[in-house]
This record gives structure tokens, C-alpha cells and sequence, in this order.
């Protein structure tokens, strides 16, 4: 999204930044405007659009209706977090700005991480579902071959961008690369 000239209010949890860590060997300072500065660097893209907001940052735009986001992602979104949004529980700044977006009728999306799904799990998702919530389980295709960890993200990233209705080439559509092998 950075990349396509978006701006971009970025909410981590404490758990999202133990992911990063863990998985992708990405230590992001608690401090949100130390984060953004490290994220800048990192991701080497303009610092005025990318605003990084603190978990408790009730003053933060994506926090009311006034200033609601038209688009929201949650990814990854743990069960928790869909428990919390499907119920309205506006305990941190991720939930409180998904219940923004729901509530000023805009797109949310939850890229929901967690296997396999309990029968709760299930019945948050459709609850959201009947909300008009896209639920996206991270569940990458295969069609396109991928040879690396890269690829498989990237096919997610492009479901994501999809459904936002941001241009994207990151993977082949389905049937055209396959028309042109012959297939």
C-alpha cells in the first residue's frame, strides 16, 4: 500500500511485534514513533506516509467516526481479536478503530491466522460475516507454483490488495498464465 502512494495509520500489538521478531527477525521498538522511524528505514518508503499509532491512542484519527478509515485489514488477526471486534470489546486501538470501521460502514477485512477454527471461532467469523466483514483465512494458494516463502505471502498480499481494490501484480491470475503455458 505504501509502495502504491497510500497512507498508511499502522497498529501493532504486543503479540504482532513478537511475531515480527520471531518470524521475520524484525525488532520494532514499544515506542510508536521509534517504530515508525525503524519501519521508514526498513521498508525505505516516505516517512509522511506511513503513521505508526500506539496501542492506546485514543487520540489517534483511526479512533473515531469523525476521521474513520474507509478500509481497515487486520492481518494477522488472532481469534482473539475476532472475538473482540464480533462483540464490540474496544479494549486496545486495533479494536476500537475495526469498531469504527464497522460502525461508519467501511471495509474491513481479518486476515484470520489461527488453525484449526473451534466451533467459536466459527461463529465470531460468521457474526462478522453477517456484519459484511471479509473474512480471509491466511491460507495462500498454490496454482501459481511458489518457490519460496516470498511467493506465498505474496499471494495473500494480492488477495488483500484485491479485495482493497489496489491495482497489484504480485501473482498471476488464475487461467491467464495457463492459457499462455498451453494448459
Amino acid at each position: 500500500m505504501l509502495a502504491a502512494d497510500y497512507q498508511v495509520y499502522l497498529l501493532i500489538s504486543s503479540a504482532a511485534r513478537v511475531v515480527l521478531a520471531t518470524e521475520h527477525g524484525l525488532k520494532l521498538p514499544a515506542n510508536p514513533e521509534a517504530a515508525q522511524a525503524a519501519l521508514v528505514e526498513h521498508l525505505g518508503c516516505a516517512s509522511d506516509k506511513l503513521v505508526v499509532c500506539g496501542k492506546e491512542d485514543w487520540f489517534s484519527p483511526v479512533a473515531s467516526g469523525s476521521a474513520a478509515p474507509k478500509q481497515m485489514v487486520v492481518c494477522p488477526c488472532s481469534a482473539g481479536s475476532v472475538a473482540a471486534i464480533a462483540h464490540g470489546m474496544s479494549d486496545n486501538l486495533i479494536e476500537r478503530a475495526a469498531d469504527v470501521v464497522l460502525k461508519e460502514r467501511g471495509q474491513l477485512l481479518l486476515v484470520v491466522r489461527e488453525t484449526p477454527f473451534s466451533t467459536l471461532h466459527l461463529e465470531n467469523m460468521l457474526k462478522l460475516s453477517h456484519m459484511g466483514v471479509t473474512i480471509m483465512p491466511a491460507a495462500p494458494g498454490f496454482y501459481h507454483q511458489p518457490q519460496s516463502i516470498d511467493d506465498l505471502v505474496d499471494f495473500m498480499v494480492a488477495r488483500i490488495l484485491d479485495h482493497l481494490g489496489i491495482e497489484q501484480a504480485l501473482v498471476p491470475r488464475w487461467g491467464y498464465d495457463q492459457r499462455a503455458r498451453g494448459e
